[in-house]
């Protein structure tokens, strides 16, 4: 196996097959993932080939 080689990322939800490709030795932080298929956006960290969903909190509504 390749120490550099290259896979597709999963959607974290549908586990779908995203557009974005990335390499093993790859780091990305506070990465907007779109999926194509279910048709949402997440944002993720990847490191050493680990992939992380970053939870985000729910919108509040304005009291007044």
């Amino acid at each position: 196996m390749l120490e550099n080689e290259s896979f597709w990322i999963l959607c974290p939800v549908c586990t779908g097959k995203t557009r974005t490709k990335i390499r093993k030795d790859s780091e990305l932080k506070n990465f907007p993932l779109y999926c194509p298929k279910c048709k949402r956006e997440f944002l993720i960290n990847v490191a050493a080939a680990e992939i992380e969903q970053i939870k985000e909190p729910d919108a509040q509504t304005q009291s007044r």
